[in-house]
């Protein structure tokens, strides 16, 4: 069984405070996308939010669970936390929820690449990695969150057995990389798509 995480919990302040998930791109909302995408890798899809109002927000996306951080204001780390202890599978596809063109080859390649190790992360060079477009082994991830002092997840990748991927062996089914594309305000979003740049309050809003 293979799960997928989406971390949606941070406070959007690099958005403007608007809610980056549901900014739309090519008629879609961010969210919409990737839940789309993960459909056609994952057999489960865990969305972690930063608390259970927050939850709320994504009551109209069918098949995927929803649940809050167990322990609040860590970051990312603490979502991960959350996210590990309530998926099943052996090995996990980790996705922030500002990623709207994740490329669902690129997760297979990660997940194969995962077999045998605790972590397939990524990685540009030896100093920048993806940690939040990552495969890791469920277990390792819970031996680690259970005790640990940094919120780095630099820190976390570093005390893992991983295995790192270069992005060119991606780009042999990613050409231009865009699986890799973060989006932190409007500005980016229209940097990729000029008739974008509207987020919206009301999730079935195609636009």
């Amino acid at each position: 069984m293979r799960s997928a995480i989406v971390l949606v919990g941070g406070a959007a302040r690099r958005a403007g405070g608007r809610e980056k998930y549901f900014f739309t791109f090519r008629g879609k909302t961010f969210i919409d996308r990737l839940i789309d995408t993960l459909k056609e890798v994952a057999d489960e899809i865990v969305v972690v939010a930063r608390d259970p109002g927050q939850c709320e927000r994504f009551g109209h996306i069918g098949d995927i669970r929803c649940i809050s951080d167990v322990r609040q204001g860590l970051g990312p780390i603490g979502g991960l936390h959350a996210g590990a202890l309530a998926v099943h599978g052996e090995y996990v596809f980790v996705a922030a929820c500002d990623m709207p063109c994740i490329h669902p080859g690129v997760v297979r390649l990660l997940f194969d690449a995962a077999v045998g190790y605790d972590a397939a992360i990524p990685c540009w060079n030896a100093d920048m990695l993806e940690p939040l477009h990552a495969v890791y082994r469920r277990s390792a991830l819970l031996g680690y969150l259970e005790e640990h002092e940094s919120l780095s997840l630099r820190a976390m990748i570093w005390s893992l057995d991983t295995r790192y991927v270069g992005v060119e062996k991606i780009r042999e089914i990613d050409p231009g990389l865009l699986t890799f594309t973060n989006i932190n305000n409007l500005e980016d979003l229209e940097s990729i798509d000029p008739a974008a740049g509207h987020d919206t309050d009301d999730p079935r809003d195609p636009c």
